[in-house]
């Protein structure tokens, strides 16, 4: 019984922490690259500000925080996934951002993680509110 319940547990931190690790090492990537713009679309870079596609980037990676802290992190975490999705995405912009400062050819600065802060935050609210699944999830 103890051998299915801990199976259990295992299959829902991978089915919710996996994707959460796999983004986030996509981003660590991409800014790894001295020139990104050659591993997106061309429309992405002429038609979009940078900071957009920042806010966008990490709206997806507190979308994906919130979902695993609601439901693979316990119960008190879980009435704070909203939040800590969104200061987990931050921090994570910080470290980008400070990881950048080593990759010649890119830039670090304070406006790209605030996009990134207020992506998550959008992103956040987003799948906290519209998609239904705030304080009384229907799913």
């Amino acid at each position: 019984m103890r051998d299915t319940a801990r199976q259990g547990v295992m299959v829902q931190v991978f089915w919710y922490w996996a994707p959460v690790v796999l983004y986030a090492g996509m981003i660590y990537y991409l800014s790894a690259q001295p020139h990104p713009e050659e591993q997106l679309p061309s429309f992405l870079l002429k038609n979009v500000s940078d900071k957009v596609l920042h806010a966008v980037e990490y709206a997806i990676l507190a979308v994906l925080c919130y979902r695993a802290f609601r439901w693979a992190a316990g119960a008190s975490v879980a009435q704070q996934a909203f939040v800590m999705a969104i200061v987990t995405a931050s921090v994570y912009g910080i470290t980008d951002e400070t990881h950048q400062l080593f990759v010649p050819f890119r830039e670090s600065s304070w406006q790209d993680w605030l996009a990134d802060t207020i992506g998550a935050g959008i992103g956040a609210l987003s799948w906290r509110f519209f998609l239904g699944v705030g304080p009384h999830p229907r799913h």
